[in-house]
């Protein structure tokens, strides 16, 4: 499941970079582009961010690890 780890991370930082425009230029960009923040797109994308934040809280507690091909853990 790396590849949905990636993802999640991915929609993660683009969740903090979103925050982060709010935080110092009061700008929304995910409302700006979807028309507002309660529509019904800007929504939908906020529920996703935040379920990709509930998945990447199961990275920090993953006991196993993962070795990409042709690496060994030693």
């Amino acid at each position: 499941m790396i590849v949905l780890d990636k993802i999640a991370l991915a929609l993660i930082m683009a969740g903090g970079l979103n925050w982060g425009s709010v935080g110092v230029f009061q700008f929304d960009v995910v409302a700006w582009i979807c028309g507002g923040q309660s529509g019904v797109v800007s929504r939908i994308i906020y529920t996703i961010i935040g379920l990709a934040a509930i998945w990447c809280f199961g990275l920090l507690f993953r006991k196993e690890r993962r070795c990409r091909t042709g690496e060994h853990s030693q």
